[in-house]
């Protein structure tokens, strides 16, 4: 799992209102070579939560990006080139995504995190009407 992709997930477990950033808990970290595309950071910049990554990496061994950024260090090649290995060359492979708020652990194995809740954690989809209820039951295969 991808820094990038960290920096979307966040625990959905019913009532818990602060389930973003996932803590990371690294049993195996892999580096894979991605091609440097400075564009492509540029634009994802401003949507990515930047202490969430600055986190992540150092959970992940990597200390090299700055405790805060804005979009004037975008000009930098080597704050480019450290945001690029930090967001996109690591990889989480062996470990879990704890939530900050209830403590629960979801694992990651072979670079893919488990999101799945237990059926005591899962949030129902309120629906007006009888489409409301049908929808309900076919999500839950419950009456």
């Amino acid at each position: 799992m991808r820094l990038f992709t960290h920096n979307m997930l966040s625990s959905n477990i019913k009532g818990v209102a602060n389930g973003f950033p996932l803590r990371i808990e690294a049993e195996q970290v892999l580096e894979k070579q991605v091609d440097f595309n400075p564009d492509f950071l540029r634009n994802l910049f401003p949507k990515l939560e930047w202490k969430a990554l600055v986190d992540g990496a150092r959970a992940l061994g990597y200390a090299e990006l700055p405790e805060a950024a804005d979009s004037s260090m975008l000009e930098s090649e080597e704050f480019l080139r450290k945001f690029h290995h930090a967001l996109l060359e690591l990889h989480l492979e062996e470990g879990a995504l704890t939530c900050p708020e209830t403590g629960r652990k979801f694992p990651v194995n072979k670079g893919i995190p488990n999101m799945l809740l237990h059926e005591d954690e899962e949030t129902s989809l309120q629906l007006p009407g009888s489409l409301g209820s049908q929808m309900l039951v076919r999500i839950t295969g419950k009456q």
